[in-house]
């Protein structure tokens, strides 16, 4: 298909043949021809993406220029890229370009409300990269394409070496954006995931310039037409919670909540693969037999082309890309109404929170801001507790602006909105990892299923003395599984007292000396709806 601007039109000189917004059958077809990857059994394309297995975070970059200087929270995860290297880049890139054989463009937007989305051009010299990016992206229709004038531009050149004298980065790796510019390269790895996330930071610097919240969240909804948003970091079920087959689907990952709705920045999905099962999530497994998957470093048997997910040589963090049509029950217009419920997911390894509480709007922004979850003892040599993870925004890695930007725009959202919000914790209950037990996945599904459909609200509510957020007393639901009421009070599940309030003392404390980097950019009720020791 004709590109509506051409590469020329960008300033983009080339000799290489230009494949402009191929469909599925075609990009497979180029992948399979160029020896980019194999078909397993079931039709998905197999490809491996080298040394990089997974994001290359110290070598991405902001370009820091008159536009972003005051408007990106420098650190060590934004890290500045001066204009003049940048321009050397940008040079060498080019020149690079210039001399491809070979190019695959694809035209897409970046998210699915209109008023809201960004038309993104991603420019690959690998056809799996650009199966990929299309995947993952919204799509647009034929008409749309017709007409499609790129806002941004991705170049993404895995054979592309950076030099660090020259470009100003660390190493032969590079991931620079540059908002002035509106335009991003990415150099020396084949790790696809690198260009999703760069459209999701694109999407969470412009969009709270215009009152929209960005969100690492899934998100469904009710058959009551209610919306339900889950925040949560690798581990705490974001996906296995939303992913209820009573409940509409609008995404797995990243989403934007407008004034009129919650609508996902996506057009796929970009699942684990580690340890599949058919038993276990019978609809992402489904997704891994069928043609338009991408599966990355998962191990085929070479004459089977059977999958062993179970098999993590080449790394733990095998991935599946799919669309968001091959999961059932999902939304066809990709957005659902504002969101009724929030839910934030921990896997609390210290035993110390219970399965689920309700929070006021401060407590919420605290709790948000915080993006507390907690890796178990035995992870790494010399842990033998549970070890607190913060991650702020529940993203910190995708946020250009200030997180408290981020969080001021959840407070008055959920506020305006009379929004209900909940922390549930999906971690341990009974003491911490090594002595307590899991939390029940069936009592987590029953307690958020009451939250959702608004009973829970009804029920007797005690003020927890540590965290100061409200905890249920009794569930009628819990009653009906057979679940002792008592998990409700964590406390009252350790065999020692005295030993959960020195575990929730030592978690408190945590928060505290975390939250302390906030506490000058938030106002006085969030610095209120701190833990306190009791």
């Amino acid at each position: 298909m004709t590109l509506a601007k051409s590469l020329a039109d960008q300033g983009f000189s080339t000799r290489a043949k230009v494949e402009a917004n191929l469909g599925t059958p075609q990009l497979v077809e180029h992948a399979l021809r160029n020896g980019e990857g194999i078909l397993a059994k079931g039709g998905p394309l197999v490809v491996d993406t080298g040394k990089h297995t997974g994001r290359s975070a110290k070598d991405k970059y902001i370009v820091r220029d008159a536009q972003t200087a005051d408007s990106v929270a420098w650190g060590k995860v934004n890290l500045p890229m001066g204009p003049e290297h940048f321009a050397a880049l940008k040079e060498d890139f080019l020149a690079a370009l210039a001399d491809k054989e070979t190019l695959y463009v694809a035209d897409l937007f970046g998210g699915s409300q209109p008023e809201h989305r960004v038309n993104v051009r991603v420019i690959n010299e690998l056809a799996w990269h650009n199966l990929f990016i299309r995947t993952l992206l919204v799509r647009p229709t034929r008409a749309e394409l017709e007409d499609f004038t790129p806002e941004y531009t991705i170049i993404d050149l895995p054979s592309f070496r950076a030099d660090p004298a020259r470009h100003g980065c660390r190493s032969e790796t590079v991931i620079a954006v540059n908002f002035t510019e509106k335009l991003i390269l990415i150099g020396g790895t084949q790790y696809a995931g690198e260009m999703k996330k760069s459209v999701f930071g694109v999407l969470n610097y412009l969009l709270p310039a215009k009152g929209v919240m960005p969100m690492h969240c899934s998100a469904n909804v009710g058959p009551d037409g209610r919306t339900a948003v889950f925040f949560g970091l690798s581990g705490t079920g974001k996906t296995t919670l939303s992913a209820d087959a009573s409940r509409t689907l609008i995404g797995d990952d990243e989403h934007g909540w407008s004034d009129t709705a919650v609508f996902n920045f996506e057009g796929g999905c970009y699942a684990k693969m580690i340890r599949l099962s058919a038993e276990a999530e019978p609809e992402i497994y489904a997704t891994t037999q069928r043609f338009g998957t991408v599966l990355e470093n998962v191990v085929v048997d070479p004459e089977t082309r059977e999958i062993d997910f179970d098999d993590n040589s080449k790394t733990e963090n095998t991935r599946g890309a799919y669309p968001l049509e091959f999961i059932p029950n999902t939304s066809a217009e990709n957005l659902g109404p504002v969101p009724s419920n929030v839910v934030m997911l921990t896997a609390d390894a210290f035993g110390v929170l219970p399965p689920i509480a309700r929070l006021t709007p401060d407590q919420a922004m605290y709790h948000f801001l915080s993006g507390y979850t907690a890796k178990v003892a035995g992870t790494e040599m010399g842990v033998t507790e549970p070890e607190a993870t913060f991650s702020t925004c529940f993203g910190a890695p995708f946020m250009p602006r200030h997180p408290s930007v981020y969080g001021n725009l959840l407070k008055e959202r959920i506020a305006a909105g009379g929004v209900s919000c909940w922390l549930v914790n999906t971690g341990w209950t009974g003491g911490m990892y090594g002595t307590g037990t899991r939390m029940p996945i069936k009592a987590t599904r029953a307690l958020l299923n009451a939250a959702l459909d608004g009973s829970l609200n009804d029920a007797e509510f005690r003020r927890d003395r540590h965290f100061g957020f409200e905890v249920p007393v009794s569930v009628p639901q819990l009653e009906a599984l057979g679940i002792d009421q008592s998990i409700l009070d964590p406390r009252t599940t350790w065999a020692d007292g005295e030993a959960y309030d020195e575990a929730a003392r030592k978690l408190v404390q945590l928060f505290v000396d975390n939250f302390a980097q906030f506490a000058d950019h938030v106002d006085e009720g969030v610095r209120k709806a701190a833990p306190q020791a009791a």
